[in-house]
């Protein structure tokens, strides 16, 4: 309480070298190896063998990040690979217009970070939408590893082209696809990525809000509600507030077109 309240009572500068040195207290934490992490099968070292030695030099440090907390802002320098342990995140980026526009919603067992690589500076901004947890992992050190590990170098290259797959899926949703077809092809990608980390896949919790889904859709936010209080009509889903329950798999994948 004497700590809080001589926080409380400090000039704003010294409030923001606490903050500060909290958070990088936070950050140097007990350094960690990829091996013993229950993700790894999902993140980096993913298709690494438990007794490939790089899985051991893949060392980071670990940082618990808060609901509305960065990670970093567009235009910060570019030093970490950023692995998610935990909790679900919202990247964006802030229009010449003044909008913001979300460009995804990465989870336990995603990597970013990658957009900082060209420019050494973050493109996106990211923040946490729930309490978490993040593995940084210095690009340095990374790559110093990959060079020595051509696996390791695999999977960066894997990561980058699934990156770019996603950029193209997304072009299509939002180029050609009616309101219905969005919603749906949003359920269906959450719903696999809840199941690829074992959670079920036919029931779970949207940690963002219908203004956010919206954003990325392309969509206004009466309309993502309308089409989500349509999609309980015909018993596709069940909602209730944040929480959704898909009743019928096979019709909500009717509504997707091929692409």
């Amino acid at each position: 309480m004497a700590i809080a309240a001589m926080v409380q009572n400090a000039s704003p500068v010294r409030k923001a070298l606490y903050v500060r040195s909290v958070r990088e207290a936070t950050v140097a934490q007990c350094p960690t190896a990829c091996s013993s992490c229950t993700l790894h099968s999902t993140c980096l070292p993913c298709g690494l063998q438990q007794t490939d030695d790089s899985m051991d030099e893949l060392v980071y440090s670990r940082r618990r990040i808060h609901r509305g907390e960065h990670l970093y802002r567009a235009g910060d320098p570019f030093k970490f690979l950023y692995a998610f342990r935990s909790g679900f995140f919202k990247t964006y980026i802030d229009t010449p217009e003044g909008q913001t526009q979300v460009t995804a919603f990465p989870m336990a067992g995603d990597v970013l970070g990658l957009d900082g690589i060209e420019t050494d500076k973050h493109r996106v901004s990211t923040v946490a939408l729930e309490d978490g947890e993040v593995c940084m992992i210095p690009f340095a050190h990374f790559q110093a590893v990959a060079l020595r590990s051509p696996a390791l170098l695999h999977q960066m290259h894997r990561m980058m082209s699934r990156e770019i797959m996603r950029e193209h899926s997304v072009m299509a949703l939002l180029g050609g696809m009616r309101a219905e077809s969005r919603v749906a092809t949003f359920l269906l990608a959450l719903s696999e990525k809840f199941a690829g980390r074992g959670y079920s896949a036919m029931q779970f919790n949207l940690r963002m809000t219908r203004e956010d889904i919206g954003s990325y859709l392309g969509l206004k936010l009466e309309t993502v509600s309308r089409v989500l209080s349509r999609f309980q009509a015909t018993n596709l889903i069940k909602a209730n507030l944040r929480s959704i329950e898909i009743v019928d798999m096979t019709g909500l994948k009717s509504l997707v077109p091929e692409l």
